[in-house]
């Protein structure tokens, strides 16, 4: 994939895996929703009591993969450094949420879900791997 193309599918609709490494076993690997606009950061939502808020922090940095399941397969993974942890904006949660969800769906989410202990986690990807089966 070009960078353009790269880009445009990561701001896709996917759920994303990201991975990190942790000191006393394999790398952590777990669906997440995210946002990502072409150029931009990859933001995770998640609770600072989390695992993997913990294991993002220490390493400083993470993965993440979004794909197609079905064919033609595509895939894309971005890794980078952490650019910051934040207490979580309710504009940010709730963006990521209706993404996913729809409006309607999405606010009820974010009205249920997003705590005072909720965190935005921001990564500038560095590094791409991507693969489209549909252009071979």
């Amino acid at each position: 994939m070009t960078t353009d193309e790269r880009e445009k599918f990561l701001s896709d609709v996917h759920v994303g895996v990201i991975a990190v490494e942790r000191p006393d076993r394999a790398p952590l690997s777990v669906p997440i929703w995210y946002g990502y606009q072409p150029g931009g950061e990859v933001l995770l939502w998640t609770e600072s009591a989390s695992t993997k808020h913990r294991l993002i922090e220490n390493a400083g940095r993470f993965s993440i993969t979004a794909q197609d399941e079905a064919p033609p397969y595509r895939y894309v993974t971005a890794e980078g450094d952490v650019t910051g942890i934040e207490p979580a904006e309710d504009a940010i949660v709730r963006e990521i949420a209706i993404r996913y969800l729809g409006e309607e769906e999405g606010n009820t989410f974010t009205d249920q879900n997003l705590t005072s202990t909720s965190v935005i986690i921001r990564m500038r990807p560095k590094r791409w791997l991507s693969v489209d089966y549909s252009s071979e």
